[in-house]
């Protein structure tokens, strides 16, 4: 049987393609073939600014997010089929993987896209959509919810009641649990820490403050470092900056002058990030749906980054965190954080199983029934 997969995605942000491509991993584990597609980036130059656009404001001045969402929710740029440009070259790629199954994991790729497929492909194919959000919220999409999809699935109850009351029914709609990476699902051995301590020259007996940067290399780490000159007793900071060559370099310099151990790290892969966030004593990182899910599932205490103001999308995930944890740390500026840290840093742990066991089944169902 037929068991391909098309998974739509986009590169605003970093937690829509760390979704697909996990769902990519454990798909190809299950037998079948699967890709990621990013219609929004390869398709037209004019797509591609906006998600480019959607980026840059996410790293210099997330307020300003509040204006593009909304100029996105009112424009309904890919809301019908015949108004999207570019897609002659992309619809004959997905014709010869002829998928029997469509996910989507972006909100701007739930309606135009879908209808486009349908009066294109010849065989019949299953549409579902997995949403990110962690709860309802000002920042909550319209452009999710599409009734004519097969499924709607959210990895929290508080997601698909925010798709219910946005008019999606109720029988197509399914609690999950989080889309994760598979290191995400099994605790770390005590011999791949020991290994990755030793590489990274980390104690095993100090405390770890995690710092966090999100896929566009938003962070404020050298803030950060600057204000824990201030903090009292032992501890040691593990800086994660991914793509930011600027900030990781600047840690490299300005760690020479520092009473505490800093270890700046670029991309690092999915083990490691479990291992990071369940040894920390906190992350401090902005309020993404991506690494807040990664949080959650490992347990990790957090304080949040509001700084430079807080985009929409955000919003719904600090609403979560005010349904699930005692208290929410949230900072507008970086340099206090060494303020906060005698206060209990509060965290929201799930329980899982040992893989988005409910997701996969599902979706195996819908596609031997499409």
């Amino acid at each position: 049987m037929n068991k391909n997969l098309l998974i739509l995605s986009s590169s605003t942000g970093g937690g829509h393609n760390m979704r697909a491509n996990a769902l990519k991993d454990w798909w190809r584990d299950l037998g079948g073939d699967a890709i990621v597609s990013q219609p929004l980036e390869t398709t037209s130059n004019l797509y591609k600014f906006g998600s480019n656009f959607y980026n840059l404001i996410q790293r210099f001045y997330p307020a300003l997010h509040f204006f593009y969402f909304h100029f996105l929710e009112i424009a309904c740029i890919h809301r019908n089929k015949r108004t999207i440009i570019g897609t002659n070259s992309w619809v004959r790629e997905i014709k010869e993987f002829n998928p029997r199954l469509v996910v989507s994991v972006h909100a701007h790729l739930n309606h135009g896209y879908l209808d486009l497929l349908r009066g294109e492909l010849p065989n019949l194919f299953n549409f579902a959509i997995y949403c990110g959000e962690l709860a309802d919220g000002r920042g909550f999409s319209r452009h999710w919810v599409n009734p004519n999809a097969d499924r709607f699935y959210g990895p929290f109850d508080e997601t698909c009641n925010a798709a219910k009351i946005r008019n999606m029914p109720s029988d197509k709609t399914l609690t999950v649990g989080p889309l994760l990476r598979k290191a995400f699902y099994q605790k770390s051995c005590e011999s791949f820490k020991s290994k990755i301590f030793l590489k990274y020259g980390i104690s095993h007996d100090i405390p770890i403050f995690l710092l966090g940067t999100g896929a566009n290399g938003v962070n404020r780490h050298t803030d950060v470092l600057h204000s824990l000159k201030k903090h009292t007793g032992e501890f040691q900071v593990i800086a994660l900056c991914g793509r930011n060559l600027k900030t990781f370099l600047q840690i490299q310099e300005l760690k020479k002058n520092l009473k505490f151990n800093v270890i700046p790290l670029q991309t690092v892969g999915d083990e490691e990030m479990a291992l990071f966030l369940r040894e920390a004593k906190f992350l401090f990182a902005r309020p993404g749906a991506g690494t807040t899910t990664e949080a959650i599932m490992c347990g990790t205490p957090m304080i949040f980054d509001v700084s430079r103001g807080v985009m929409p999308q955000e919003v719904n995930n600090l609403n979560f965190w005010h349904l699930h944890a005692p208290t929410v740390l949230t900072l507008n500026e970086p340099k206090s954080i060494s303020k906060l840290l005698s206060n209990p840093i509060p965290n929201i742990k799930i329980e899982s199983s040992r893989s988005p066991k409910a997701l996969l089944e599902d979706l195996e169902l819908l596609c031997s029934n499409s």
